[in-house]
C-alpha cells in the first residue's frame, strides 16, 4: 500500500490494474468478481465498449468548456437527463455533496423569496447519508459522521424514517424550506422507506409548500429498477413527483459527475451569479453521461435490473443460512444483516483471490450488513458464483 495517501480510508489490501465487464484484475493478475461497482459508480461494469469509445471520442474534440459558453454533447446530455427524470431543467456538478448543496441552497432561496427570512430549516432523515462537506456532514443524519469537524451548518433536522406522527410535526410550513430524503437509504444498511412515509411527506410538502428533495445519488440512475428509485412510491394514484433531484455516482459511469435537478417550483430559483461550478458540466462526463442514460433508461433493461436483484434477494433467502439475519433491497440495491462485524468478511472476501479461483468485492453498510450494488450488466452465473462465495464466507 501507497504512503503518499492520507490515512482517511479503510482500504484493503488490494491494488487493480484493470477491469473487464464485471471483473477485475490485481497486478499480479489475479482476479475478482465486483458486487461493488465502486460503490454504485460502474454500473456498466469495466471497460464497458460503447462508454469507453464515448470518452475517448470525446476528449480528443475537448475535454473542457469553461461555464462562460456551452457545448454540444453537454447540452445533449442536459436535455435527456431533463426529460428522463421528469423535471424542468437542471444543474451539473462534479460530485453528489456538491449536488445536495446546491438542492439545499435552491430549497432556502425558494422559501426567502417567498415567505422572508426564517424559514429555511431541512429535514432529513436518522440514517441518512447526503455527503462529507461540513454542511453535508450536517444534513447527515447519523452522529458516527459528526465527530471533529463542527461547528456545523445550522438548520437541519433529523426524524425517524417511517414515523408519521414525527414527519407531521417537523414539517412547520413557519420554519422549513425542505425535506431531503434519499428513496432507499444506502449508508445504513439499504432501508426503503414505506410506501405511507413517501405518500405523507408528498402530500404534506404538496399543503405546506415545502420542496420535497429526492437524493438518488446511490439509488438513481436505474439502481433500484426505475430509473430514479422515489418513482416506486405513489400519491394521489401516480408516481411520486420531486420539486428537486440530486445524482451522481452512476450518472457517468465512472467519470465524476454530479447534477440537481428541478421541477416547476424550482425551476427559477437559481439566477446568475447564485451558484456555479468550474468543471461541472464537463464534455467528457456528459459523453460518459449520454452513454449511461441511453443504456439504462429503456422498460427492458430496468425490468432485467430487478429481475436480477429478487433472484438475488430471494437465493440468499432460500439459504436459510444460520448468519444471515434479514436481506433487505430493491433492483441491484442489497442489504444483508448477519450476526458478525461485516469488515472481516469483506478481507475474507479478498483473500480468497490469493487461495481460490477469484477474489470477491463486496460492501459493508453498518456495522453488521453486507451490501451489494452489482453492474447492471451481470449475468445470471456470475451472480450464482458470487453468491455461492458470500455464503462460503458466511461459513
Amino acid at each position: 500500500m501507497s504512503n503518499a495517501f492520507m490515512h482517511n480510508s479503510h482500504r484493503l489490501p488490494v491494488t487493480f490494474a484493470r477491469g473487464e465487464g464485471v471483473w477485475l484484475f490485481d497486478a499480479n493478475g489475479k482476479k475478482y468478481l465486483d458486487l461493488s461497482a465502486g460503490i454504485a459508480v460502474n454500473s456498466l461494469g469495466h471497460n464497458y465498449p460503447p462508454l469507453v469509445k464515448a470518452i475517448a471520442e470525446q476528449a480528443a474534440k475537448c475535454n473542457h468548456v469553461c461555464n462562460y459558453y456551452q457545448n454540444d454533447t453537454v447540452i445533449n446530455f442536459a436535455e435527456k437527463l431533463v426529460a428522463a427524470c421528469g423535471m424542468k431543467n437542471l444543474f451539473l456538478g462534479n460530485s453528489g455533496a456538491e449536488a445536495n448543496e446546491a438542492a439545499c441552497k435552491i430549497a432556502r432561496k425558494y422559501s426567502l423569496k417567498k415567505y422572508g427570512p426564517g424559514r429555511h430549516t431541512i429535514v432529513t432523515l436518522r440514517g441518512s447519508f447526503h455527503g462529507r462537506t461540513i454542511t453535508m456532514l450536517a444534513a447527515t443524519g447519523q452522529d458516527s459522521f459528526h465527530q471533529n469537524f463542527g461547528p456545523f451548518t445550522e438548520g437541519f433536522v433529523y426524524i425517524p424514517s417511517n414515523d408519521i406522527e414525527a414527519l407531521e410535526k417537523a414539517l412547520d410550513k413557519q420554519t422549513v424550506a425542505g425535506l431531503l430524503i434519499e428513496a432507499v437509504q444506502g449508508e445504513s444498511g439499504i432501508r426503503p422507506h414505506s410506501q405511507e412515509f413517501i405518500e405523507t411527506a408528498a402530500r404534506l410538502c404538496a399543503e405546506r409548500d415545502i420542496l420535497l428533495m429526492f437524493d438518488e445519488i446511490q439509488c438513481g440512475m436505474g439502481r433500484t429498477g426505475t430509473f430514479l428509485g422515489f418513482q416506486q412510491y405513489r400519491y394521489n394514484g401516480k408516481p411520486v413527483q420531486a420539486d428537486v433531484v440530486t445524482l451522481a455516482k452512476s450518472l457517468a459511469g465512472g467519470i465524476p459527475a454530479g447534477a440537481v435537478l428541478a421541477g416547476e417550483k424550482a425551476a427559477g430559483v437559481f439566477e446568475i451569479g447564485d451558484h456555479n461550478s468550474t468543471f461541472g458540466g464537463n464534455p467528457v462526463a456528459a459523453a460518459a453521461g449520454l452513454v449511461v442514460l441511453e443504456t439504462v433508461n429503456k422498460p427492458e433493461f430496468l425490468a432485467e435490473i430487478t429481475r436480477k436483484g429478487e433472484k438475488i434477494m430471494a437465493t440468499i433467502r432460500g439459504w436459510n443460512h444460520p448468519a444471515v439475519r434479514e436481506v433487505r433491497g430493491r433492483g441491484l440495491m442489497i442489504g444483508i444483516d448477519i450476526d458478525r462485524e461485516a469488515w472481516p468478511v469483506l478481507e475474507a472476501a479478498i483473500a480468497r483471490a490469493g487461495k481460490k479461483d477469484c477474489g470477491l468485492l463486496i460492501l459493508s453498510a453498518g456495522e453488521k450488513t453486507l451490501r451489494l450494488l452489482p453492474p447492471y450488466i451481470i449475468s445470471d452465473s456470475e451472480i450464482e458464483q458470487g453468491l455461492e462465495i458470500v455464503r462460503e464466507l458466511l461459513g
